[in-house]
């Protein structure tokens, strides 16, 4: 499956590297040339720097063949714009895109984006929830069904509770991809400690979901 990542955040790198690990063809548009060149060292030619909402740099970035476009910029307008180009002029089968105001969600909607993903609408509907703790709860669903992102609320009895996030082992198609503690959402890196109360936001294929759901509530 082609897969188009528009915005090169912390969300479509992340976003960009689960898809590669699934095996699926992945292409990067980032605006920014100083951000683009930065993610090229790493990811390299799954990066064009370029403006995804422009038409001649669509055409150039395949949005004609692409199965799932997903813009995750840090613009509404920009995702807006991005989503209706692929659907409209080049017939994009599937258009996902992040919505940073949930109150744009409706437009959105209305104006025949297949699906939005609102972080802020995800961290309230944690705190208005009751939701057990250690319980794996998909809360989104991307590139067709074949990704999930789940959050995970970790208790006392976690068994990674302690542990440092390079030393969770993790399935293969799963990625950490948050961690939101007192309030605070933060990007992981290797050496943070994982504690009680925290909410693990993952990324995870559908398939592995039950060994993530192992990884996080299994005791030691």
């Amino acid at each position: 499956m082609y897969c188009i990542v528009v915005g090169g955040g912390n969300v479509g790198y992340y976003l960009t590297k689960d898809l590669i690990r699934a095996g699926h063809e992945v292409l990067l548009l980032e605006k920014d040339r100083g951000c683009a060149a930065r993610l090229e060292e790493e990811l390299g030619e799954t990066v064009m720097q370029g403006d995804g909402c422009d038409v001649r740099m669509m055409e150039d970035a395949g949005f004609a063949r692409a199965d799932v476009v997903v813009a995750v910029t840090g613009e509404d307008e920009d995702n807006l714009v991005v989503c209706q180009m692929a659907k409209t002029k080049f017939s994009a089968p599937r258009t996902i895109a992040r919505v940073n105001s949930p109150a744009n969600e409706r437009i959105f909607a209305t104006l025949g984006i297949d699906g939005t993903v609102s972080s802020t609408r995800i961290i309230f509907n944690l705190i208005e929830q009751e939701i057990q703790t250690d319980e794996v709860v998909p809360i989104a669903a991307l590139s067709r069904g074949n990704l999930e992102i789940v959050v995970v609320e970790l208790s006392r009895d976690s068994r990674v509770v302690g542990q440092r996030i390079s030393d969770v082992h993790l399935p293969a198609e799963a990625h950490i991809v948050s961690v939101i503690r007192e309030d605070k959402g933060m990007l992981p890196n290797a050496d943070m400690d994982l504690r009680v109360g925290d909410s693990v936001l993952a990324l995870v294929s559908t398939e592995q979901e039950d060994d993530l759901r192992r990884s996080f509530s299994e005791s030691s």
